[in-house]
């Protein structure tokens, strides 16, 4: 297939921005689609830079929303076209949420688990699968961390990228926002030995996992309790900057992106 140049462009913008400024975002260029599984959600997105001449590195990318299914891949994709941009082949993945039949725990993270299993079943010339990192953004994040565990067989990630993840589960529950109310619907009546493997705090940080934090995110606040990762990044940023290609949170997590996979 030839893959057309992506063309948006992303100004920059001030720290802070909202959900609604990431859906306004344009998002160009080709995506084709896999399917991993019968269910509507259970696909992935691949989109690679328009202008590469040998084998991409790859981004897995994971999107957020609290688990819940009235945000899917749609707030992922300027994000993917500026990864493009960068020089990132992006498989994007969706997945089954809470309101999604095997949605939740642990239907999100088996989805992930499928896909990673296709990306490795593709063997794509244009991909480079020695060069993959993880990353996801908020819930996104918190699966991106356990999935990096349990990675198949033939892959192998360099990095796990953390953006505003929810890394300590069972205490976000305890929280009163809407998020920390579907962290709750989502582990509710786990039995101790389920909610351990699905809380990331629970096991050793992924080799290569570095975290990043605005320190104005009022949905996934940076004192929320961490993993002992390799590196930690806080900025003053939103829960949002980090998916909005115009921010310093997005070209921070640019830079950590290139010092994994460049």
């Amino acid at each position: 297939m030839a893959w057309s140049t992506v063309a948006a462009a992303y100004p920059e913008v001030e720290p802070g921005v909202s959900f609604d400024a990431v859906l306004a975002l344009s998002a160009e260029g080709e995506r084709s689609r896999f399917r991993y599984g019968d269910s509507p959600q259970q696909f992935v997105e691949l989109s690679v830079p328009g202008d590469a001449t040998s084998p991409s590195p790859v981004v897995v990318f994971l999107h957020g929303g609290c688990w819940l299914n009235q945000f899917d891949i749609g707030h992922s994709r300027a994000l993917a076209t500026a990864l493009n941009q960068a020089g990132y082949a992006v498989w994007n993945i969706e997945y089954r949420r809470l309101g999604d039949e095997g949605g939740g725990w642990p239907g999100s993270l088996q989805d992930v688990l499928a896909a990673l299993g296709l990306l490795v079943e593709q063997q794509r010339q244009d991909l480079d699968l020695n060069r993959v990192a993880l990353a996801g953004h908020s819930a996104g994040g918190h699966l991106a961390l356990l999935a990096a565990a349990r990675a198949p067989a033939g892959l192998a990630p360099r990095g796990v990228f953390g953006l505003a993840p929810i890394t300590d589960l069972a205490r976000y529950a305890e929280g009163e926002g809407s998020c920390n109310r579907a962290a709750a619907r989502l582990i509710a009546g786990l039995p101790a030995a389920e909610l351990a493997a699905a809380n990331p705090v629970m096991h050793p940080a992924p080799t290569g996992t570095v975290l990043l934090y605005g320190t104005q995110d009022r949905i996934v606040p940076f004192e929320v309790p961490f993993l002992e990762p390799e590196a930690l990044v806080a900025l003053p940023a939103g829960h949002f900057d980090w998916i909005h290609p115009g921010t310093p949170a997005f070209a921070r997590f640019l830079e950590e992106l290139g010092e994994v996979l460049k």
